[in-house]
């Protein structure tokens, strides 16, 4: 059997490959018909200037201007000359239905006239149509993040503010605001940068849809980055409360400090704002004066406040109270007698046990005031010196009363002459 099958092996061999040629050659000849798919054809669509110069816009729906699957039918020797570029996909406005759509027609650049067939997974490009609109929006710029502590984002600006947005109307009537964002975080200097104009609506969602026109896609933004300072604030005040009245030196304010922000070269040297004492001047008052004071009045040029819900403004209070007077007795051994001259006697000439005397003060002076601390004194060296003494001589004068107050707010009032005796003094 083997033998069989190996006898003329050659001649089988070359029947086998002369019938290979031989169909071949068949197949050439005859050119059979084949198919051939292109994908994601883009379709053109002509004539558009028939919705826009009527003052209309289009919108495609459901992306029927790009076919997904294009089916070509022709000879083998003409879809092998064929690819995807020679397919044509073109939708002509003119052409538009009352169901807004368009017929799309398809072709190829070549052989056209020689293909059994073309046809696509979609007949029609479908439309919304309707009224253009154009809005023009104040541009606003925002920051995200946290710059570095210790700082803080002062002044933010747009090389433009306005832009202008053209659509359909019912896209553009959604759109409520244009914004701007700069990320901020960790910056200790002042940001330059072009960001991105996003559109949102009345939600704060983004609308971002290839049917709205720009005017500007992009803007220049400056973000001011501020270092931060806290400072003492110095209150002062000047001039002299009416006849009868007095300053208690208290001034009373809630704020004594305040966080401001500037350049870092503008705060370096600053330390306190000091309020002038012209801003509280009391002259001539009769009651305690109220004022409120800008601290912004007082800030160098590019130094700002830096609080948040503080805008600057201090009610301030220098309390001016009444002075009151209150009569006491000074008990008359309480009087010193300083400098006596030596080989002489002084004496207090008087039949009263006490002197009254008034002391003159704030209310709460004379309640703290201890009475029995009051010093009151004579001194003998400056009677001579008013009386052109170099020695002294006996007699009766008249001398000035010294007093010595812990509380130098309270004054004696109406201080009385001291009646003395001088005599020379008796030794046994």
């Amino acid at each position: 059997m083997r033998s069989k099958l190996l006898r003329n092996w050659g001649l089988k061999l070359c029947s086998f490959l002369i019938a290979a040629v031989l169909w071949l050659i068949v197949t050439n000849i005859n050119d059979p018909v084949g198919t051939f798919r292109v994908y994601n054809v883009p379709v053109t669509i002509q004539n558009a200037e028939l919705i826009t110069n009527s003052g209309q816009v289009y919108e495609v729906l459901d992306h029927t201007d790009v076919i997904d699957v294009v089916t070509i039918s022709a000879k083998r020797s003409i879809i092998d000359s064929l690819d995807e570029s020679n397919i044509i996909a073109v939708a002509d406005m003119s052409e538009l239905t009352n169901l807004n759509t368009i017929a799309i027609k398809l072709s190829t650049n070549k052989y056209n006239d020689k293909l059994e067939s073309i046809r696509g997974n979609i007949d029609n490009v479908k439309l919304n149509i309707e009224d253009e609109k154009t809005k023009t929006l104040p541009l606003r710029a925002v920051t995200i993040g946290a710059v570095k502590e210790g700082y803080m984002v002062g002044d933010i600006t747009t090389e433009q503010n306005l832009i202008e947005i053209t659509g359909p109307e019912s896209v553009i009537s959604q759109v409520k605001r244009a914004t701007v964002t700069v990320n901020v975080s960790g910056f200790t200097s002042n940001i330059g940068t072009d960001s991105p104009i996003r559109l949102y609506d009345e939600n704060d969602k983004i609308i971002d849809v290839d049917s709205i026109v720009k005017n500007i896609s992009k803007v220049r933004v400056t973000v001011e980055i501020l270092e931060l300072k806290t400072l003492d604030i110095i209150w002062k005040s000047t001039g002299a409360p009416a006849r009868g009245y007095m300053a208690t030196g208290e001034i009373h304010t809630d704020r004594n400090s305040v966080t401001v922000a500037g350049r870092s070269k503008a705060i370096a040297n600053l330390h306190s704002i000091e309020i002038p004492e012209s801003v509280l001047d009391i002259t001539g008052a009769t009651e305690s004066l109220e004022a409120v004071v800008d601290l912004t009045d007082y800030l160098p040029d590019g130094v700002v406040i830096a609080e948040e819900d503080f805008k600057g403004k201090v009610e301030v209070t220098v309390v001016v109270e009444p002075i009151v007077e209150r009569v006491v007795a000074l008990d008359v051994n309480r009087i010193q007698i300083l400098n006596p001259p030596a080989g002489f006697k002084v004496e207090i000439d008087t039949e009263e046990d006490a002197y009254d005397i008034t002391l003159s003060g704030l209310e709460r002076d004379l309640d703290a005031l201890n009475f029995e601390a009051i010093q009151a004194s004579v001194d003998i060296a400056e009677l001579m010196q008013s009386e052109g003494l170099s020695t002294m001589r006996p007699g009766n004068y008249t001398a000035n009363l010294n007093f010595s107050l812990d509380d130098n707010a309270v004054t004696v009032k109406n201080v009385p002459g001291i009646r003395l005796i001088i005599t020379e003094a008796e030794y046994e």
